[in-house]
């Protein structure tokens, strides 16, 4: 228990690729895909130890195929969507949130990247992305303290680039809004299609942009998006891992997943999700898991007390926890 009570967790962020098709398989297919894998790549190994299936009042959620022990590697998740924080743009790779070695003052005004490989894989959304003026939309961000309007505008880059499809997260659970929030939506909207209306970006390039499409997307990214804290170096011991997140700088940015999106809240959880170097999420379990049973990690700070907790949860994630914790009073 001293372990979760004092570790920091990660709040929660096209259609699900070929490498997580098989979690949302039934056990039975699972495994026996599991060791089809195994015999025809003897060298390599199995998919991972876990499925998607529906809980019986929380939706969707991740359960053990098998058990899994304390420590052990769940699997790991590479972001559909990312973007760095606006205080770290220039201190971080742009494409994947590692931490950048050096920054050259000269180029204050330029992101950068980390390797020629994110440089390429950011090609998807960095063109169009530089075609536009975001002052106006960055401060409305800033000044209002917002980070996930960041990620819908990287999205609808990548949709007007052709990297991705509008429909990318259709498949994740929209937060419930209010009318104050939609107004907020409203605003940001309408700031986003001036930024490339501006640009002589018109047409069919951007009738997927509609308020409903960012709004809808906002909606997901709302209750999806986790927010990354690198502990910058590799830590194989759980205990240390821990307290690497501790002791972790502030968010280098946000970003969104499709498995680990399906993970549930608990606030006693069984597994943790941690960030070494970069973007690429790393799931761990917490404590021994039976098979069968729900994976589930902490959206919150865990050590904060159950009315705080509760209130959280219901502002930020639009529902009242009744984990055996949070019903024991704890």
């Amino acid at each position: 228990m001293g372990l979760v009570r004092y570790s920091r967790w990660a709040s929660r962020l096209k259609t699900l690729n070929s490498q997580t098709k098989p979690f949302l398989s039934s056990s039975s297919s699972s495994s026996s895909a599991a060791t089809t894998a195994d015999n025809e790549n003897p060298g390599r190994p199995g998919p991972p130890p876990i499925r998607v299936a529906l809980t019986e009042s929380f939706g969707r959620g991740v359960f053990a195929t098998r058990k899994i022990e304390t420590g052990e590697l769940i699997h790991t998740a590479k972001p559909v969507l990312s973007h760095p924080s606006l205080s770290t743009i220039h201190k971080v790779c742009y494409f994947c949130l590692r931490k950048l070695k050096t920054t050259d003052s000269s180029q204050a005004e330029r992101v950068s990247f980390c390797s020629d490989e994110c440089q390429r894989q950011a090609k998807g959304f960095h063109d169009m992305e530089m075609r536009e003026d975001w002052s106006a939309y960055d401060d409305y961000c800033r000044s209002r303290g917002l980070k996930y309007p960041l990620l819908v505008k990287r999205l609808a880059c990548m949709v007007m680039s052709k990297a991705s499809s509008a429909n990318l997260l259709d498949i994740l659970q929209p937060a419930r809004l209010s009318p104050e929030m939609i107004v907020e939506m409203e605003e940001g909207f309408g700031l986003l299609r001036s930024a490339f209306e501006n640009s002589n970006i018109m047409g069919e390039q951007m009738s997927f942009l509609t308020k409903q499409w960012y709004i809808g997307v906002l909606a997901r990214i709302r209750i999806s998006a986790f927010r990354i804290e690198l502990v910058g170096a590799f830590y194989d011991d759980l205990l240390s891992s821990l307290a690497a997140s501790i002791e972790s700088e502030a968010a280098v940015g946000n970003a969104v997943y499709m498995l680990p999106s399906f993970y549930n809240h608990d606030c006693d959880p069984n597994a943790h999700i941690i960030w070494i170097e970069n973007a690429d999420a790393r799931l761990k379990a917490l404590r021994d898991v039976d098979e069968g049973e729900e994976l589930r990690i902490c959206y919150i700070d865990a050590s904060m007390d159950h009315d705080a907790r509760q209130s959280f949860l219901s502002q930020g994630f639009g529902f009242q926890c009744n984990c055996l914790r949070c019903l024991s009073g704890d």
